[in-house]
């Protein structure tokens, strides 16, 4: 019987590893013109890599042109008024080859701008965890690879994010992101790039609020109307796989209440799944202990013959 639990305990030390592993989420770069970002032809290119927040910043600054922009380079020749990067918190890798998307929106967006952009890259596989701010572990890893030249004082964040400091410029709406981006375009003599930091959920006081989809086509829409020249870098951080079970159960359970859809195909795949894995639990358990009932029952080697009477 000890055999059988600590098989058990195995089981459930593998379970609870499994569901601890990082997310991987897809991160996006494109910018409507190839402003001198690369001298080849950089449209539509895939990495297939799984890479971390830093390894992402790292082939954004180095592949992707950003260094001109961020770092401190004397000779950079800095072709762009705004950089963004727009981190939101729902798309995981394995959403993109669903027919269902979670936000319609977000996936027509990210789309339309990785297609019809001169300039464009795509990594999607980014291993994401709870552990570190997706913000945090990019302007980290951008400061890394600029040789700690990164230009802060050019960088502000819209009022969701975490990073704390002193003299940080934090912006309460879009209308604030639009002045800033106005700005910059009248005046702006030395043709610096301001990098705005735009934070899962947008702003505190969003009211009604808006889907991530929502809100990064309203942010493309001002930038095109706008006339800047501008890049944008979109990445996830996905909330952590048992709380994305969760979510989705009960996404599931209260449109079932509410009579609007039943379990569809994904969620009987899932189900199935489950249910299958519980009853292959339930079934070594009875085998090994009756492997182990049997070892130890003690039969004797040899029978006395019967006397006769």
């Amino acid at each position: 019987m000890a055999t059988a639990w600590a098989v058990l305990a195995v089981l459930l030390v593998a379970a609870q590893a499994a569901s601890a592993a990082p997310v991987v989420a897809p991160a996006f770069l494109w910018a409507p013109k190839n402003y001198g970002f690369c001298s080849d032809d950089a449209k539509e290119v895939v990495h297939y890599q799984t890479v971390s927040p830093k390894g992402l910043a790292k082939s954004v600054l180095e592949e992707g042109g950003w260094s001109n922009l961020m770092c401190s380079k004397e000779d950079a020749q800095k072709n762009v008024d705004v950089a963004i990067v727009f981190l939101g918190s729902k798309l995981q890798s394995s959403d993109i080859s669903k027919d269902k998307q979670i936000d319609p929106a977000l996936a027509d967006t990210l789309k339309l701008s990785f297609t019809s952009s001169e300039f464009s890259m795509a990594f999607p596989y980014v291993s994401t965890s709870d552990d570190e701010k997706l913000e945090n572990s990019l302007l980290s890893g951008f400061a890394e690879n600029c040789n700690s030249c990164l230009e802060r004082n050019r960088v502000t964040y819209t009022d969701t994010c975490t990073v704390t400091g002193q003299d940080l410029k934090k912006h309460h709406s879009m209308d604030s992101i639009r002045d800033l981006v106005t700005s910059r375009m009248g005046n702006n003599p030395s043709g610096q790039t301001d990098l705005v930091v735009f934070c899962s959920g947008g702003f505190e006081d969003l009211d009604p609020a808006k889907s991530e989809g929502e809100l990064l086509s309203e942010l493309v829409a001002m930038l095109k109307k706008s006339g800047a020249k501008y890049t944008i870098l979109y990445a996830s951080q996905p909330s952590g796989l048992l709380e994305n079970r969760g979510r989705y159960l009960a996404e599931k359970t209260n449109t079932t209440k509410a009579g609007r859809a039943k379990c569809d195909g994904e969620c009987l795949v899932k189900s199935t799944l489950l249910e299958g894995t519980f009853v292959g639990i339930v079934l070594l358990i009875i085998l090994i202990s009756g492997l182990m009932c049997m070892m130890g029952i003690d039969t004797p080697s040899r029978f006395e013959a019967p006397q006769e009477s």
